[in-house]
């Protein structure tokens, strides 16, 4: 809304720390000392990557969560509780199936008390507003995904809260769909039609943010900490082409390639200084394999800004990075100042023929990434060659979530299956050599 910002805070995070006790093992920390400010008037976009705690932090400014430190200030006041006045829209629509659009806007209001002639007036007031109206009687199995997540959005407004929070909105919605909701919904927000007096938003579309928003926190990860906040000084309807637009979403993109230094004192235990305690995202050798064709032939070269790159394949920032991060972790590409850029191990990868890209993947696996080299250290060492993935995964369940060590673990299968390091049978849950050309001789 700009220029029409009111200074008052409107809610106040201070020094919030969240972790989650783990048995056995110490506590995973998923945010530590996040500090925000919402302010009337004001749009702002919790930016990151998956994991990084956005959503988390979102439960807690709406008091579903209470953080494990900091407190949270709502018109004020300490936040004890679900917040009176804060309605969310969530990115899965949550419609009842069985409900009509209509029943569904009435919901909120329905446990709020509100008397039936009134629900009925403010809901229809709510469906006209977001578009919908006419389909007041029509079940969400009727409507396409575009019209169930204004049915979402409905439901919040009814309510008529003071702040509206968005857990990626439109990430489950088609290119087209996506952007015309977020055009309904700027133009909403700048005629002050919206009964709402600020937005925060989680995302990871760094064009979604800086298009819609006066703020925006970029958040880094392992834990959840805000690493940056930009102000987005452009007047609305904002233009995707203007140089300006293009200049900030290139400094986004730069800040999240950032590398993040630990501080030297860190002291870790001998799992995580093996690289246990790295989360590996489940990237297909196959998606790689085309990255790095695409970025060694032209118009790239060798070396692409990421915005355009990610432009000219259709892909989003989040599912951009993790596979640029990966290439990085395994030295076939470097991400600096938002350009990716092929190393010579990359290049030539990009030259070789199927048995030669295996070759160089696996000795990347085998140097860049501990736990795949542990993996294939403990078979060399067995007697019988072979190692239940148990072992691996319990190690990893002491650095990390279950969630992200089954992740990280099921990534290792795939990446050293590729690269022939070893064999996985999937019945057993067991690790081997068997078939593996340059596997030892068993005793």
């Amino acid at each position: 809304m700009d220029g029409q910002i009111d200074p008052t805070p409107l809610m106040q995070v201070s020094n919030i720390r969240q972790s989650y006790h783990k048995d056995s093992s110490a506590d995973l920390l998923v945010l530590d000392d996040v500090n925000v400010t919402l302010k009337t008037g004001e749009m702002v976009a919790l930016l990151g990557r998956s994991g990084s705690g956005k959503s988390t932090l979102l439960r807690i400014v709406a008091g579903l969560l209470k953080p494990t430190a900091g407190d949270v200030k709502w018109r004020g006041e300490d936040l004890d509780g679900p917040a009176d006045g804060v309605a969310m829209v969530f990115q899965s629509f949550a419609l009842f199936p069985w409900l009509t659009v209509q029943e569904n806007v009435e919901l909120g209001l329905e446990a709020r008390g509100i008397a039936k002639e009134e629900r009925e007036k403010r809901a229809e007031e709510a469906i006209d507003l977001i578009g919908l109206g006419g389909y007041e009687s029509a079940y969400p199995k009727e409507l396409s995904g575009g019209m169930r997540q204004r049915v979402g959005l409905a439901r919040a407004l009814v309510v008529h809260p003071d702040l509206l929070l968005m857990d990626e909105p439109f990430s489950a919605l088609d290119v087209l769909t996506a952007e015309t909701l977020r055009t309904d919904l700027i133009d909403l927000w700048m005629d002050k039609k919206l009964p709402i007096k600020s937005i925060l938003m989680v995302t990871h579309n760094i064009e979604e943010a800086v298009l819609m928003c006066d703020r925006i926190l970029v958040f880094s990860s392992n834990p959840g900490r805000v690493a940056s906040e930009l102000v987005v000084p452009f007047p609305h309807p904002r233009n995707r082409l203007d140089p300006a637009f293009r200049e900030l979403v290139d400094s986004i993109y730069a800040l999240m390639t950032r590398r993040t230094v630990k501080p030297a004192a860190t002291v870790q235990s001998p799992a995580a200084e093996a690289g246990f305690a790295m989360s590996m995202q489940p990237i297909s050798t196959n998606l790689l394999a085309g990255l790095i064709e695409t970025l060694a032939s032209p118009p790239y070269d060798g070396r692409a800004d990421l915005p355009a790159l990610a432009g000219g394949l259709q892909l989003e920032a989040d599912e951009l990075l993790p596979m640029g991060e990966a290439l990085q972790t395994l030295h076939l590409a470097d991400l600096a100042d938002g350009d990716l850029i092929l190393t010579d191990s990359g290049k030539q990868f990009a030259l070789a023929d199927t048995d030669g890209r295996k070759d160089i993947f696996a000795a990347a696996l085998r140097a860049h990434v501990p736990l795949v080299a542990a993996i294939r250290r403990t078979l060399d060492e067995r007697w019988n060659h072979r190692a239940s993935s148990v072992r691996f995964l319990d190690e990893l369940e002491d650095h990390m979530s279950p969630e992200y060590a089954e992740q990280t673990l099921r990534t290792a299968i795939a990446w050293g299956r590729y690269a022939e390091l070893y064999s996985y049978d999937e019945e057993a849950a067991q690790f081997s050599l068997e078939d593996i050309e340059d596997a030892p001789a068993a005793q």
